[in-house]
C-alpha cells in the first residue's frame, strides 16, 4: 500500500468517534485506517508512539506513513479489524498487554513528541498543574494542594511508556491474534500507575485502588501514588474538558 498525502479517497468510510480528529476506514486489498488531527501537537505524539511501540513489537496498529506538517497533519495505520472489549470485561483483559507497554522506558517525562519534554515525572506533573491552574483559575487552590502533596511523595521513578487515555474502546480483541490498544495520541513517559489512575477515571470508579492489582502489588506507597494521580486526573477532567457532564462528575469528586 502507498501511502502519501494523507487525502481522502474516494470510497472511505467515516469511523470518527471523538471530537478532536476525523478517521476513515480505506478498504482494497490493502486496507488501512487515515486519521486526520486537529492538533498537530497530538499528530506527532501518535506517530512517535507507534514508531516506538513497533520497534518494542508491543499490542498496536502499526504506522503506515504520517505528516505532521500537513493541513491537516495525518497518519495512516493498519486496519485492525477487532470488536471493543466490553467495559465489564476490561479489567479481566488488560494486565497483559499494559504490563508489556509499562516495559518500555524512556529518556524523559512527558509526552514523546509535539511538547516540552521534562527531566523527571515531578517536574513534569507540576508543568500539568500549572496548565490547570492557568485554565481555571478558581480551581488553584486545588492545583496547590495537590502540588503540595506531590512533593511529599517518591514519584521519582525512571520513566516508562504510559498509554495515558485508557478507557472502553481504546482495548480491542482482533478477529485473529492478540489484544490490541488503540489511539496512542496522548501517550506519554512517566509512571504507571498514572495510566491505572486515569482508567479509574474514565470507568468512573469510587476509589482507584479497586484496579490497583493490575499491574502492581499494593503497597502503602503505591496506593498513595494512585490517589495522587487519580486526583490529578479528575483536576485536568474539571479545567479542560470540553464536555460539561465530565467536568461536573470531575468537580464532585473533587469536592
Amino acid at each position: 500500500m502507498a501511502v502519501t498525502d494523507g487525502r481522502v479517497p474516494h470510497g472511505a468510510r467515516e469511523i470518527t468517534t471523538g471530537q478532536a480528529n476525523r478517521v476513515w476506514h480505506i478498504d482494497g486489498p490493502a486496507p488501512y485506517v487515515l486519521k486526520h488531527y486537529g492538533d498537530p501537537a497530538r499528530a506527532a505524539n501518535e506517530a512517535a508512539a507507534l514508531t516506538l511501540l513497533a520497534q518494542h513489537r508491543a499490542p498496536a496498529p502499526r504506522l503506515l506513513g504520517a505528516d505532521t506538517a500537513a493541513q491537516p497533519p495525518w497518519t495512516a495505520q493498519s486496519a485492525v479489524h477487532a470488536e471493543p472489549v466490553p467495559a465489564d470485561q476490561i479489567l479481566h483483559e488488560l494486565a497483559t498487554p499494559l504490563n508489556v507497554v509499562h516495559h518500555i522506558p524512556g529518556a524523559h517525562a512527558g509526552r514523546l513528541a509535539g511538547a516540552r519534554h521534562h527531566r523527571t515525572w515531578r517536574h513534569y506533573l507540576h508543568h500539568r498543574l500549572d496548565t490547570y491552574s492557568t485554565a481555571a483559575p478558581d480551581l488553584t487552590h486545588l492545583a496547590a494542594a495537590l502540588r503540595h502533596e506531590l512533593d511529599t511523595v517518591a514519584v521519582d521513578i525512571k520513566p516508562r511508556l504510559l498509554h495515558h487515555d485508557l478507557q472502553p474502546g481504546h482495548l480491542v480483541r482482533p478477529h485473529h491474534g492478540t489484544l490490541l490498544l488503540l489511539d496512542w495520541e496522548l501517550a506519554a513517559f512517566g509512571d504507571p500507575l498514572s495510566d491505572l489512575a486515569r482508567l479509574a477515571v474514565r470507568l468512573d470508579l469510587p476509589h482507584p485502588t479497586s484496579i490497583l492489582h493490575l499491574t502492581h502489588q499494593p503497597t502503602a506507597e503505591s496506593t498513595r501514588r494512585i490517589h495522587l494521580y487519580w486526583r490529578i486526573h479528575h483536576l485536568a477532567d474539571a479545567a479542560l474538558s470540553t464536555d460539561p457532564a465530565v467536568r461536573q462528575r470531575a468537580r464532585r469528586h473533587l469536592s
